[in-house]
């Protein structure tokens, strides 16, 4: 069952074959004529003065199962043809969706020279990507890149689109969502597949992180979420298997931009990405105050690792925002996981709960971080460090011994 159009009510007034973003709409004369480029998106429906637009529930279940749309889509964010680490990640959960649906896994991205790309996705479950590519996509820009990306995904029709809730991700995203007439969920921590529908299960935070809200995009395609980075965990590359590439060369007036890149700034010296770090020692506002954090300095060096902090410490002033680990600041997921007089709500929880190895140390016995950790210490952390430190700096000591 297709799209229904009461022709007794209607008064041809166009705005829905105007609205149309797949052109499946038409002026037949003697009324409006629908084609099998329809794929029941509702924009028609929204815009029409009069009512005389429905789709029928038949068409709604149609629609919500996929319809004509088919496959699952992951945005290659990169920065001049090198891939984001998110983009990976994504992809171990993009397979995991695609066998739930038995549709393809593919790539899509937006830019100038990037023959790069398909290189570094050898190995992974990607049968395809697909690569835009004009010299005026060279610079990233919000409005060209959304418009270009809107557009292919229009011509290809993905059932579901993923991209990573980066900087970049959060500003371009929900303009490709806006001109693709469909729904969006950003910061999604878990994605699904409903077996019964076949919808798009979008997890993520809401109400300030007190509870975790699931989504569905019901009647619209594509479903379109971004993932938090460091949420999802990469698959393991299997030979050497390069996707088949599509390349397409948009035309200028897709990549004609407004803004005009005029230089780049290097971060300041001495800045850390904690995003990336394999061990992170985390201190709450259990530390008492930022000479609290030299202790913490000292167990990170030990271990080889960075500090990180919760949003009390922060919002105090003892260490910088760059830093921060939560639903505010940073999703994280090291190896290893220390957090020192961090209490554990829901909102820091949410930013570094997939960690490998979550050692806690509190003096609180009743404190939510111990609910997740694999390890627990209750005890003041300036008599629960110092001896830690030394024991790591006697093994550190030994190994060098031996290796001499």
């Amino acid at each position: 069952m297709g799209l229904k159009i009461d022709h007794e009510t209607c008064v041809l007034c166009l705005l829905c074959i105007e609205e149309c973003p797949y052109d499946a709409l038409s002026d037949a004369g003697d009324g409006i004529s629908v084609g099998t480029a329809c794929t029941l998106c509702g924009a028609c429906v929204d815009v029409c003065p009069v009512d005389a637009i429905s789709i029928p529930a038949e068409g709604l279940q149609r629609a919500g199962a996929g319809g004509s749309h088919r496959g699952v889509w992951v945005y290659g964010e990169h920065h001049r043809g090198r891939l984001h680490p998110v983009v990976f990640e994504l992809i171990g959960k993009g397979a995991k969706l695609a066998e739930a649906l038995d549709c393809p896994l593919e790539v899509f991205a937006a830019g100038h020279e990037l023959e790069r790309m398909p290189g570094q996705l050898a190995g992974l479950p990607v049968s395809a990507v697909y690569l835009a590519e004009h010299p005026g996509l060279a610079e990233h820009a919000d409005d060209a890149h959304s418009a270009v990306l809107a557009r292919l995904i229009a011509d290809r029709r993905p059932e579901i689109v993923l991209a990573g809730a980066t900087s970049q991700g959060r500003s371009l995203i929900p303009r490709v969502a806006v001109l693709c007439r469909t729904g969006l969920t950003a910061d999604c921590t878990g994605l699904e597949i409903d077996a019964e529908t076949g919808n798009l299960l979008q997890t993520r935070p809401a109400f300030g992180g007190n509870v975790m809200a699931t989504i569905v995009t019901a009647s619209r395609r594509p479903q379109i979420a971004t993932v938090r980075p460091k949420v999802m965990t990469p698959l393991k590359r299997k030979g050497e298997t390069t996707p088949q590439v599509h390349r397409w060369c948009p035309p200028a007036e897709l990549t004609a931009s407004r803004v005009e890149v005029l230089g780049r700034q290097q971060a300041a010296e001495g800045s850390v990405n904690i995003a990336e770090a394999d061990v992170l020692v985390a201190g709450g506002s259990g530390v008492g105050g930022p000479q609290g954090f030299e202790l913490l300095r000292k167990l990170a060096s030990a271990l080889g690792g960075e500090v990180a902090a919760s949003r009390a410490a922060v919002d105090a002033g003892w260490i910088p925002y760059e830093r921060q680990v939560g639903q505010t600041g940073k999703t994280v997921h090291p190896d290893l996981y220390v957090a020192v007089g961090i209490s554990g709500a829901v909102q820091h929880r949410a930013g570094m709960q997939s960690s490998g190895t979550i050692v806690a140390v509190n003096s609180d016995p009743a404190a939510p971080i111990f609910e997740i950790a694999d390890y627990g210490i209750v005890g003041d952390y300036r008599e629960v460090l110092p001896p830690l430190i030394e024991r790591l700096g006697q093994l550190k000591a030994e190994e060098e011994r031996e290796g001499e």
